[in-house]
């Protein structure tokens, strides 16, 4: 075993006999090569060798979640031999985290699939209806989890969809913005609840008429605060990335995709080696809303960057899409997942802006090439936008970039 030898020596020597060392020292091992720190890893140490004892593990076997919650509970009340000093309150939750943890690194952790309790059949439904429209599958997989949302709060409440009034989508819908949503978030959740009730009513499935009353509250179409980091900010955030681990070199390589080529969390999340030609130095971007495959040039620090993923940080396995997840079983990287990862690093070096995500690159890329002296065409072709509407809105932000119309390059963009 490397490197962990020297992290949590006093562990092997007590618990050797135990069950598991094997697995358990190939996630310890792990942990240090993904960059966590020797403190951390000995403290994960002595939580494997008690998930062992209190779960009972003499092989490891498929568990789910309830089960380790179960086990949290009872490692919050032994007072077994193992027990050393006083144990925080916050003990059974990290007791389970790193239970989870383990398992799905070993893909021995069970995951239900999210259920819209008696309306799965519908929803299952209004996803066919969406991709018999032909409409993107970023779109479809945006309609069906919004609407999924509601149905399984609805499901607590009714027995079958005509039951479900307007007033009872209007209660959902006020009841989140009450817990914290924004007036965005309750537009797109009643785009999504519009276009269900339609599928609904075309079939007989609920009372007439409810989609016509989901209307969606009224935003300002320009805001005062950016929509995404100035490009200072953003030469910040990709600079704020020095280390060699696996989790960093693939951070970079995210960051400098979002920002110099403005792609979507989607469009980066479907990338697969074969996408890169690197003889010609070119890569296409199968686009997630307008279709089609559109090709760019390598930029010199974005291949560099994806360069030094592939050989230092990726996993080597057999799937062929370039970002992965950096524990097994290995598979491609979620745009939700991005979206954790652009969004803690802009919150940690405090930049203010409206969103985090990787869409506020997009955004903070659009904004550039326009102050750069690209016009609107440019910059909706480059965006894979359909017109010029969609990128409109960046013009506030420079008003005197609207009279500019000029070639950009992407040389020295950093």
């Amino acid at each position: 075993m490397i490197e962990s030898v020297s992290v949590f020596p006093s562990f092997q020597r007590r618990h050797r006999s135990a069950p598991l060392l094997k697995e358990r020292e190939e996630y310890l091992t792990h942990l240090l090569r993904i960059g966590r720190d020797a403190n951390h890893v000995r403290s994960v140490a002595a939580y494997l060798i008690h998930i062992v004892h209190i779960m009972e593990l003499t092989n490891l076997r498929p568990v789910k979640l309830a089960e380790i919650e179960e086990a949290g509970a009872r490692w919050a009340s032994d007072r077994g031999p193992e027990r050393r000093g006083h144990r925080p309150e916050t003990s059974p939750r990290i007791f389970t985290k790193i239970a989870r943890q383990w398992m799905l690194f070993k893909g021995f952790l069970a995951i239900p699939a999210k259920s819209s309790g008696h309306f799965d059949s519908h929803l299952a439904e209004f996803r066919n209806a969406l991709q018999l429209r032909g409409l993107a599958s970023i779109t479809i997989k945006t309609y069906v989890q919004r609407t999924q949302i509601f149905l399984r709060w609805a499901s607590e409440r009714f027995r079958d969809l005509p039951s479900v009034s307007l007033r009872d989508v209007d209660d959902f819908l006020a009841s989140n913005h009450k817990a914290g949503w924004r007036l965005s978030t309750l537009t797109s959740h009643c785009i999504s609840l519009r276009a269900f009730f339609i599928f609904a009513e075309e079939r007989g499935l609920c009372s007439p008429r409810i989609w016509r009353g989901i209307v969606g509250p009224p935003i300002p179409q320009y805001v005062e605060v950016p929509k995404g980091p100035s490009w200072a900010n953003v030469r910040r955030l990709i600079r704020s990335i020095k280390g060699r681990t696996s989790a960093e070199l693939r951070s970079r390589a995210l960051l400098l995709l979002y920002s110099i080529y403005g792609l979507r969390a989607s469009e980066v999340a479907r990338l697969r080696i074969g996408d890169f030609d690197w003889r010609n130095e070119t890569f296409c971007v199968h686009r997630a809303k307008r279709g089609g495959i559109q090709q760019f040039p390598i930029q010199y620090e974005v291949g560099e960057a994806i360069l030094d993923y592939l050989q230092h940080g990726r996993p080597q396995c057999a799937c062929r899409f370039i970002f992965l997840t950096l524990l097994p079983p290995y598979r491609p990287l979620t745009s939700g997942a991005m979206w954790d990862i652009v969004s803690k690093r802009i919150k940690n070096l405090g930049i203010q802006a409206e969103h985090r995500g990787p869409h506020s690159l997009r955004h903070a890329c659009a904004t550039y090439l326009l102050k750069r002296g690209s016009s609107l065409k440019e910059i909706a072709d480059f965006l894979g936008h359909r017109t010029t509407k969609s990128v409109a809105i960046y013009a506030k932000y420079d008003q005197r970039s609207l009279r500019k119309v000029a070639a950009f390059s992407l040389a020295g963009i950093l």
